[in-house]
C-alpha cells in the first residue's frame, strides 16, 4: 500500500505510467501528439520535446487548442474520472472553463504518483537562512508531512471549500500546508511573510478564511521576523478565524491564546494516511492577492486541473527540465512565481525543487552562487532586481564559485535590461547557458512568452521574451481597439484565445475581473502591458501601458529609456516615469541609483543624456535625473513606479497602498531627495 493513499492510490484514466511507456499518446489523423510519460524515469516524468516537433506543436496549439490541451491533460495528469469536454469557451472571453467533468486531486499529482515509483527521490532542498544547513526532503517524507497536516486541519473542522491563510516563511512545512489544503479540498491563500498585520487582515477578511497557518517566527538575512505577533494583531479584526496553527521555526517561545494550536504537536498525533478529496477540474485550488494601483487588493482565483497542467508544462519546456535536475527558483512561495515554479510545476513533474529562505546578499553577495555550487543547481530562476543588485558588487563574488552545473538561467518579475542580461549570461552563465527572459502574470498562472521552447538551438535575443508558449496567441492592439498586423510594430499586448492556466475570476467580484481584463478589448485578454513585435515576429515587453510616455507625439516605453541608461557602468538601477510638460505634453523624469562612492555625479548625468539620445532619440532624453539611494520595490522585487509618478506630480499626500513595499521608509527618503532637488533647481 502506498503511504497516504488507502488501497494503493488513485488509478489513471489511461493506465499506470509505470506500465505504459509509449513515449507519446496515440496520434490521431492530422494531430500532433503531446508526450505522455517518458520511459526514462520509473516515476513517469514528462519526456523531452521531440526534435523538430516545436513548430508542429505550436501550430496545432494555436489552431486546435481544445485538442492540444486535451491530449496534454490525458498524458500529463492523473485523473480520478476523465473529462468529457476539453474547453467550454464561454462568453465573455473571461468565462472559459477547462476539462469539464474531470475529477482529480492536485496533491496526488504532486506527491502520491511519485512516491509509488521513487519514494526516496528528493522533492525539496530547503536552503535555510543559515548558510550550509540545507535540509533534503524526499517525496515519501513530504507526503507524510502533507497527510499529517491535512488530518490536523480536518480534526479542527477545516473542510472542502473552506479558505485557509498561510503566513509562513519558505520551508517544507509551508509547502506541505499548501498541499494539505489541496488534499482535503480547502482553498489556500498564501500571504507573503513580510506583509503588515493590516495587509494580512485585509486578505483574510476578503477571502473569509477560517484558519491561519503560521510560524512562531521567521528568519531572513540573519534577522528574526515576528510572524505570530503579526498574525495576533491581524486576527483581532477577523471574526471568521477560528484557529491559528503555530509551527516552530525558532526555539523562542511566543504567547499562545485560546484559538492557537501548536501545529507540530498536533501533527505527531495525526494519521500519516489522508484520503485525497476528489475535486472537479474547475473547483478553486487557491487565491492569491495582487495589489492594484487603486482599490483594494484583488483575490485572483486559480482552479485545479488547468492551472496544474499549465504550470507543469511550462516548467518542463521553458526550462528544459530533465529528470534528475535540481531546479532552483529563488522566489518566495508568497508570490505566483513561488506557487508555479517552486511548488506545483516542479512537484507535478517529479522534480527536485530548491526552497530558498535567505537573501542574495546574506551573509555576502556570493550566496546565490555558493548555493549553486553546493547543491549543483541546473536551472536558476531569479529576478532582474536581484541581478542588478549583485552586478553592483562585481564579478569576483560570482567567479569564486563553481557554476558548471548550470544549464538554464531564467529572469522573472519585470523586463530585464540589457546590461543585467549580459552580466547574467556572460558572467554567471559563462556564455554557455540559455537565458530565458520570461513574461507572465499572477493572472496567467504560468509563463506565456519566453525564448524557450523553440526549434533546437534557435537564437535568443538579449532582454527579449520573444516566443509565445504553446497555445498562447498574442496580438497587439491599437488605440482604436483594432488588431495591428505585421511586424516592427508597437501596441497593447492582448491574448486572443483562452488557455488552461488563466485565472477564472477575482474572488467575490467577477465583474471587476471582466472589467479589468476583458472590457478594454472585447474578446481578448488585455494584459495591461505594451509590447513590440520585431521584424522577425518576436515579442519584447515595453512595460505597463501606464508606463508609456507620449513625448511630443512620440509614444515611448519607460523601460526603453531605463534600458539605455542602465548601459552606463556606474548606474545599476534606473526607473523612469512620465510627468506633465507644458510644451511636450509629457516629459521623462528619471530616478537613478549609483554605485557606491561614485564621483562626478553631474558628469554622469550628462553622459546618461548622451546615451539616451544616441540609443533612442533626443526627444527621449529625460528632462530631469534625480539620484536616490534606492528605488521603491515590492517584496517580490518590482519597482513601484506609480509611487514615483506621485512624487514628480506632487501628489505625495495621496500615495495609496504602500504596504507591499519591502521598506515603506523609502518613500520619505525619495520625497526628501526630490524636495532638495526641486529647491536646488529653482534657486
Amino acid at each position: 500500500m502506498v503511504q497516504g493513499v488507502p488501497g494503493g492510490g488513485v488509478s489513471l484514466v489511461q493506465g499506470d505510467p509505470g506500465e505504459r511507456c509509449p513515449g507519446v499518446l496515440p496520434r490521431p489523423p492530422g494531430r500532433v501528439p503531446v508526450p505522455a510519460r517518458s520511459c526514462r524515469s520509473p516515476a513517469g516524468a514528462p519526456g523531452a520535446l521531440p526534435p523538430g516537433e516545436y513548430r508542429a506543436w505550436k501550430e496545432r496549439a494555436a489552431r486546435d487548442p481544445a485538442g492540444f490541451w486535451a491530449d496534454a491533460a490525458r498524458g500529463w495528469l492523473r485523473w480520478d474520472s476523465p473529462f468529457h469536454t476539453a474547453c467550454q469557451p464561454g462568453s465573455p472571453a473571461g468565462s472559459a472553463r477547462w476539462f469539464l467533468g474531470g475529477r482529480l486531486n492536485v496533491s496526488v499529482n504532486c506527491l502520491d504518483q511519485h512516491v509509488e515509483k521513487s519514494p526516496n527521490r528528493v522533492a525539496l532542498i530547503w536552503e535555510r537562512d543559515e548558510p550550509g544547513t540545507a535540509v533534503h526532503v524526499t517525496y515519501r517524507e513530504l507526503l507524510d508531512l502533507t497527510c499529517r497536516l491535512a488530518n490536523t486541519l480536518k480534526k479542527y473542522g477545516i473542510q472542502k471549500g473552506d479558505r485557509v491563510a498561510i503566513y509562513m516563511s519558505v520551508s517544507p512545512l509551508s509547502v506541505a500546508a499548501m498541499l494539505a489544503c489541496a488534499r482535503i479540498g480547502a482553498v489556500h491563500t498564501v500571504v507573503f511573510a513580510g506583509f503588515s498585520a493590516e495587509s494580512l487582515a485585509g486578505r483574510i477578511m476578503d477571502s473569509g478564511c477560517k484558519a491561519v497557518i503560521t510560524y512562531n517566527q521567521g528568519v531572513r538575512g540573519g534577522r528574526t521576523i515576528e510572524l505570530k505577533a503579526t498574525v495576533d494583531e491581524a486576527v483581532k479584526n477577523c471574526p471568521s478565524i477560528r484557529h491559528v496553527f503555530v509551527a516552530q521555526r525558532t526555539d523562542n517561545k511566543v504567547q499562545m491564546g485560546d484559538r492557537d494550536i501548536p501545529l507540530e504537536e498536533e501533527m505527531t498525533k495525526a494519521d500519516s494516511i489522508c484520503t485525497p478529496e476528489s475535486m472537479d477540474s474547475e473547483d478553486v485550488l487557491f487565491m492569491l492577492y495582487t495589489s492594484g494601483s487603486t482599490g483594494k487588493p484583488k483575490g485572483i482565483v486559480h482552479t485545479q486541473a488547468g492551472y496544474l497542467l499549465y504550470a507543469a508544462l511550462t516548467h518542463k519546456y521553458v526550462f528544459d527540465y530533465q529528470q534528475g535536475d535540481v531546479f532552483g527558483c529563488v522566489a518566495d512561495i508568497g508570490w505566483i512565481t513561488g506557487h508555479s515554479y517552486v511548488v506545483y510545476g516542479p512537484l507535478c513533474n517529479g522534480a527536485t525543487s530548491v526552497l530558498f529562505e535567505s537573501t542574495p546578499v546574506y551573509p555576502d553577495p556570493g550566496r546565490y552562487w555558493e548555493v549553486v555550487q553546493r547543491l549543483k543547481i541546473n536551472q536558476f530562476y531569479g529576478a532582474p532586481t536581484a541581478i542588478r543588485l549583485l552586478l553592483n558588487y562585481g564579478e569576483e563574488w560570482v567567479k569564486k564559485y563553481d557554476r558548471s552545473s548550470l544549464r538554464v538561467l531564467g529572469s522573472v518579475g519585470e523586463p530585464i535590461n540589457k546590461e543585467a542580461w549580459q552580466w547574467f549570461y556572460e558572467v554567471v552563465g559563462e556564455g554557455r547557458c540559455a537565458l530565458v527572459d520570461t513574461w507572465w502574470q499572477t493572472e496567467t498562472g504560468g509563463i506565456c512568452i519566453a525564448p524557450r521552447p523553440s526549434e533546437e538551438k534557435a537564437e535568443i535575443i538579449p532582454a527579449m521574451a520573444m516566443r509565445p508558449f504553446f497555445g498562447i496567441v498574442p496580438v497587439l492592439m491599437d488605440e482604436n481597439g483594432e488588431v495591428i498586423e505585421g511586424n516592427d510594430v508597437f501596441g497593447a499586448l492582448c491574448i486572443a484565445q483562452p488557455w488552461p492556466g488563466m485565472a477564472r475570476t477575482i474572488h467575490g467580484d467577477h465583474q471587476r475581473f471582466i472589467d479589468a481584463y476583458f472590457k478594454a478589448y472585447p474578446g481578448y485578454y488585455f494584459t495591461g502591458d505594451g509590447a513590440y513585435r520585431s521584424q522577425k515576429g518576436y515579442y519584447q515587453i515595453t512595460g505597463r501601458m501606464d508606463d508609456i510616455i507620449n513625448i511630443s507625439g512620440h509614444r515611448l516605453g519607460t523601460a526603453e529609456i531605463e534600458d539605455a541608461m542602465a548601459d552606463h557602468p556606474e548606474v545599476p538601477e534606473t526607473a523612469v516615469v512620465g510627468y506633465p510638460h507644458k510644451i511636450k505634453g509629457e516629459g521623462a523624469f528619471a530616478f537613478i541609483v549609483l554605485k557606491e562612492q561614485t564621483p562626478h555625479v553631474d558628469h554622469i548625468k550628462e553622459e546618461l543624456k548622451t546615451i539616451v539620445a544616441s540609443k533612442i532619440a533626443k526627444y527621449a532624453v529625460p528632462d530631469h535625473i534625480l539620484v536616490v539611494k534606492r528605488l521603491p520595490k515590492t517584496r517580490s522585487g518590482k519597482i513601484m513606479r506609480r509611487l514615483l509618478r506621485k512624487v514628480v506630480t506632487e501628489q505625495s499626500s495621496n500615495m495609496g497602498d504602500v504596504t507591499t513595499l519591502d521598506d515603506p521608509s523609502v518613500v520619505k527618503e525619495i520625497l526628501d531627495a526630490y524636495q532638495k532637488y526641486k529647491e536646488k533647481s529653482s534657486s
